[in-house]
């Protein structure tokens, strides 16, 4: 009986993918705000498009699984500014004024008005 290690392997870097794509949309956001989300986008559905025409079925998957990693990036960096606005994440001080319009304009942000 042969072992085939290709689903594990496949397993083991779609963990990492999430992982380090996690840090990588906090620093985004830190440095850039959300003003590069199509940025991911481009770069979500050239790897989805991509995966289309890889002939390896484990190097298909995997570049189907950075792209849908990095196209749900792009909700998460929008949501990334919404928690740094609740102060659950540092802010870039270099940004206050961005993140005080938010605070203020209700519409843009309606969970994240802070009460006073």
């Amino acid at each position: 009986m042969e072992l085939n290690f290709q689903g594990i392997l496949l397993a083991v870097c779609t963990f990492l993918i999430i992982g380090l794509c996690h840090p990588l949309v906090i620093k985004t956001e830190y440095y850039f705000g959300t003003k590069p989300w199509w940025i991911w986008l481009l770069a979500g559905l050239t790897c989805c498009v991509s995966a289309l025409f890889i002939q390896s079925l484990f190097w298909s998957a995997l570049l189907g699984v950075l792209g849908a990693s990095f196209l749900w990036g792009i909700g998460e960096l929008f949501s990334q500014e919404k928690r740094v606005v609740k102060g659950w994440f540092p802010m870039n001080p270099k940004r206050k004024e961005h993140y005080e319009k938010l605070n203020k304009d209700e519409s843009i942000c309606p969970a994240c008005k802070h009460k006073k």
